[in-house]
Order: C-alpha cells, then structure tokens, then sequence
C-alpha cells in the first residue's frame, strides 16, 4: 500500500493551502510502531551525519531529490581517508528542523522553518538516507535552482523512517495552524496568503516507491 502526504495543488506550480489529502498519515503494515511519530512527540532529536546539499530542479517528488542524493553519497564514498562526514544534531519540532553541526572545533546551527521545506524522503537506493528539500531564503522564481537539497545518513534505516514521519507530524500540526488562522481570519486576507505553501511528504517505504515506479514504467 502506498501512503503519500501532500496538500491540495492550485495547478499553477505555485505554493498553494496547506492541507494534507489523500490517504491518512499513518504507516503501512510493514512498519513498526517505533517509527511512528505524532505530533505529541515533538519535538524529537536524531543523531546523523550530514551528507551536504544540492541544487534541487524542483519542489515536490522523489524524481528531485535522487541525483542530488546521488551525487552527494558518491562524493562521500571518495572522500580522503583523513576526513569524516560530520555529525549533526537534527532536531524536528513543530517549528520546523534545527541542524546543529558538531565539530572539534566549533559547533554551527541551521535552522529551517517549517514553511520553506517543500518535501521529505526517506531515500529509494539509499535507505539510511533522509532527504529534504529547501526554499532558499530570499528566493526568486526566476533563480535557475532556487530550492536545496539537504541529505543526512542514519544509524539505520529505521531510525530514516522515523526521521520521514518526524517532518510528516510537523507538517500536519502546520497544515492545520494555517486552516485555523485562515478561518478565523478569512482565506482572502493578504497576510495569510503569505503563510500558504505547498509541501509534500512521503511515506512510501522504498519498496513500494520502486514498485510504483515499475507499474508507471510498464504502462508507459
């Protein structure tokens, strides 16, 4: 079964309301409950390594996140023996995800909001691999690549899993803040519109996104 979080689209390829449609967000059968994360549980810390980032061509699906995840793992496989991959603290909470980088040297913070992440992924090939992508701040549609892809390596794949549904909780508490504020406030005031993104997650384990991408594939 196939379980995919994304919110309504405008069909114009601009953000649109955030409101989550389709199928629930709960897991499939094959999942166990260690993975599962509400919005209770936020928020909630990871310990990972941080893969780096790429140009993203585009804001939603797993077709834009692949070769820049791709692309990342292969530079990491040749990387000199004296250098590591750095650990990073990823904290998901309702605000969205903190990245704190730690090194022996120094330790920097990255914050981004809830409203600039477009889309999150447990990765097809990679299953350890958690992937994301970014609105840059400040961007400008006109930009060749104004989103980022940002990559991390769990312990495990389960631990990718649960990191999916950490984003998937925290879209949904921001999906249903920005219904009740539009409601109390009326979907045609300006400064709400501003608070309208579209996103996507998807929980689709990488078996059943291989499977999907078989089934287009043969009817192509």
């Amino acid at each position: 079964m196939s379980t995919k979080l994304s919110n309504g689209s405008t069909g114009s390829g601009q953000p649109g309301t955030n409101t989550i449609t389709g199928m629930s967000a709960t897991n499939s059968s094959n999942d166990s409950p260690d993975v599962q994360v509400t919005v209770k549980d936020l928020p909630i810390a990871f310990k990972v390594k941080y893969l780096g980032s790429q140009p993203a061509t585009g804001l939603w699906g797993i077709k834009h996140t692949r070769l820049p995840v791709d692309h990342l793992v292969s530079v990491a496989k040749n990387l000199p023996p004296n250098r590591i991959l750095p650990f990073c603290n990823l904290t998901v909470s309702l605000d969205g995800v903190k990245i704190e980088s730690i090194t022996s040297k120094l330790t920097s913070v990255s914050n981004f909001t809830i409203d600039t992440i477009s889309y999150g992924v447990q990765d097809l090939v990679y299953t350890r691999v958690f992937a994301m992508i970014v609105v840059k701040e400040n961007y400008n549609l006109k930009e060749k690549n104004p989103f980022d892809v940002h990559a991390f390596v769990c312990d495990s794949r389960a631990m990718a899993r649960k990191l999916t549904f950490a984003l998937a909780a925290s879209f949904q508490d921001y999906s249903k803040r920005v219904k009740d504020s539009e409601d109390q406030n009326g979907s045609g005031v300006d400064s709400e519109k501003s608070l309208r993104k579209k996103f996507a997650i998807d929980l689709r384990t990488p078996e059943e996104m291989q499977q999907d991408i078989t089934e287009q594939e043969t009817e192509a």
